[in-house]
């Protein structure tokens, strides 16, 4: 039995035998592998040929972290018999490896369902798009739901509203898209629907009545929810017999093929063959691979209006695949859609390869990399300390280090990454900055490129609206961290009798490193943060410079507010001079703000015994001893004169990355 059932898996793929285990009947054509059942294939692409756009939903799931969207799409692939998932295989959709080892949704993933309605017995195509939960990673949500006509508020009935339930929320209504609530995990043992039903009433005026309760892991209540996706959400408004015209909202590298791009099609028909232009680029290309996602790739031959689905047309480059652009056939110009709001990078970190005869590799790699992650700006930068890098842009801290995890595991490149810094803003009176950069106000976010405080009229940093969802219990920690941060609090809001809301305007430099951790250390996990841009105020920051016996160090300087300036130079000498290897000289170790030093340390130099000839039987005269002893001082005062001190690269790897 062992060995038919080992050659049936090679055969089929093993999702058949799971599928043989729970039930009587063994159906070949619906879960034999894809690539082998052309009858199947057939099957499915008239399904979806021949659905109306009537019959069509695009709708995300949307919601805080780890509140089951990913165990959702299971159960939703589950019960329309996309798939069969294997014991010990969820959240399906999180392909990614540091997906997988994280527990989060990083990238968001597309998969097309069929459900036949039990109130009409219709057939529907339902277009799921998975969505990440992290504020990080908000810009991944924008661009999925400007494909969607409505979307799954999920809620942990367990957890209540989280902040980034309530920021997703008002991005899904500002684009006047239909909500369905949903509380997940209604049947753990500590939830209370009826408490978390009561918060979406205050905060988002979502009466108790329209909210479903589920449970995604045990599938309770899924089929309703899979009727209200087909009641309660609208058709897109497509028209088939107009010229095509589709917008790209997200794309990724296949080596092979180069980039895929997902296509919403509003209007018209694309098929393999066609040759098609970008309305941003203007380039032209040959379709040769147009197909669905359930949820990996199902070549269709074709995609209609209403449609959702993927393109291939060997497109080699990051810079021709624009998220946001419009797609048309060659000689039918259409009016493009309106155009995303980019992706404003909000944390900056400098990219270096381990050694420089990598640089090319890394090169390539960061090329494939940001195909598929469109939200990260690059620019050259070169270091005399860590060589020929580049400069980084992410939305956040985690989109740095799911990046940088992504680089290594991904693309075989170790790097060096600095520690974050984010953007400034200069006003500033000098002829030669205002020729370099065109105006009088120019934007930087590294140290060495910080104006001289003499042609400097104003300085701006870029600041936040943060919102903190906690306990009142831990209110009074939470306020002192706000406030250590130069938090400026706008409004708090009772949501229920234990849990508060707190929105202030933070400096986005205080909170990108350890404002979360913090949080979550003083709230005993309970409590949450989402925030989003303020833009640029008005702020009192100054260079802090680090000095070698006097010598200003460049690539060791950092930008500070000026209250900040004394603890933070204090915590970078206390670091050098631990780091730093010492030399046959002393060395001073210094922090400078403008020219004044307030902070210093001192690395000793290593001294050699010289009077240690003059031990032994005869010993050694007084005035000898004294000798040696100045002509030793007098030589390493010498060498402090004329020495350079060497610091390893090692040193300086450890003083700038995260």
């Amino acid at each position: 039995m062992k060995v038919i059932f080992r050659v049936l898996r090679s055969y089929y793929g093993s999702s058949i035998l799971n599928k043989y285990k729970s039930s009587s009947s063994f159906m070949f054509t619906s879960y034999r592998r894809s690539s082998d059942n052309t009858e199947g294939r057939t099957e499915v692409t008239l399904k979806y040929q021949n659905i109306p756009s009537e019959n069509i939903r695009n709708f995300s799931i949307i919601a805080h972290v780890d509140h089951g969207k990913s165990t959702l799409a299971d159960r939703l692939l589950e019960l329309t018999n996309t798939i069969c998932i294997e014991e010990g295989k969820a959240q399906v959709l999180d392909r990614l490896q540091v997906e997988k080892e994280r527990g989060i949704t990083v990238k968001a993933q597309t998969a097309s369902l069929f459900y036949k309605s039990r109130v009409d017995d219709q057939l529907y195509l339902l277009n799921l798009i998975d969505t990440p939960g992290h504020v990080d990673f908000s810009n991944e949500v924008s661009r999925s739901l400007s494909a969607c006509q409505g979307v799954i508020l999920l809620v942990d009935a367990n957890q209540g509203v989280q902040a980034q339930t309530v920021a997703n929320f008002y991005l899904a209504f500002c684009q006047n898209l239909i909500i369905v609530p949903v509380l997940n995990k209604v049947d753990l043992k500590n939830a209370n629907p009826e408490k978390v039903e009561e918060q979406l009433r205050v905060l988002f005026d979502i009466e108790p009545e329209t909210v479903l309760r589920i449970s995604a892991k045990q599938g309770t209540g899924v089929e309703d929810l899979l009727e209200s996706i087909v009641t309660r959400l609208p058709p897109p408004v497509a028209n088939r017999q107009a010229p095509f015209k589709a917008l790209i909202f997200d794309s990724w590298f296949d080596k092979y093929r180069g980039a895929v791009v997902l296509i919403y099609v509003q209007d018209g028909c694309v098929k393999e063959g066609d040759i098609i232009t970008t309305v941003y680029s203007q380039t032209t290309y040959t379709v040769k691979n147009v197909g669905i996602l359930r949820p990996t790739e199902f070549n269709t031959g074709t995609l209609v209006g209403g449609q959702v689905g993927f393109l291939t047309c060997n497109i080699r480059s990051a810079k021709e695949a624009h998220i946001g652009d419009t797609i048309h056939l060659k000689d039918e110009p259409v009016e493009p859609f309106p155009g995303f709001k980019p992706a404003q990078p909000m944390v900056f970190a400098g990219l270096f390869p381990m050694d420089q005869s990598l640089h090319m590799e890394m090169k390539s790699a960061l090329e494939r990399l940001t195909l598929n992650d469109s939200a990260v700006s690059i620019t050259t930068e070169s270091s005399p300390a860590l060589g020929l890098g580049w400069r980084l842009g992410f939305l956040g801290l985690l989109h740095l280090d799911v990046f940088n995890q992504r680089l290594e595991q991904e693309h075989n490149a170790q790097a060096i990454m600095t520690a974050p810094s984010v953007t400034y803003k200069a006003k500033v009176t000098s002829k030669k900055l205002i020729e370099k950069y065109g105006s009088d106000e120019f934007c930087f976010s590294n140290p060495m490129d910080f104006p001289d405080p003499t042609f400097t009229v104003a300085l701006y940093e870029p600041f936040v609206l943060g919102t903190i969802i906690t306990p009142d219990e831990y209110l009074g920690g939470v306020l002192s961290l706000c406030m250590e941060k130069r938090g400026v609090q706008k409004s708090s809001t009772n949501i229920d009798n234990t849990r508060i809301m707190i929105q202030c305007y933070f400096p986005l430099n205080e909170i990108v490193v350890d404002f979360h951790d913090t949080l979550k250390s003083i709230t005993s996990g309970f409590g949450s943060f989402s925030y989003e841009d303020h833009g640029y105020e008005l702020s009192n920051l100054i260079k802090l410079n680090i000095l070698l016996n006097g010598n200003v160090v460049e690539e060791l300087g950092t930008i500070v507010h000026a209250s900040k300036a004394v603890s933070l130079g204090r915590k970078m000498v206390l670091k050098l001079v631990d780091m730093i290897p010492r030399q046959m000289f002393q060395i001073a170790i210094q922090a400078s703000v403008k020219g004044k030093i307030i902070a210093r340390e001192t690395l000793k130099a290593y001294r050699k015994d010289v009077t240690s000839k003059l031990c032994g039987k005869r010993g050694g005269d007084i005035t000898r001893k004294m000798k040696l002893l100045k002509q030793q001082s007098d030589a390493k005062k010498k060498m402090k004169m004329v020495g350079n001190i060497e610091i390893p690269r090692d040193t300086f790897i450890n003083v700038l990355k995260r």
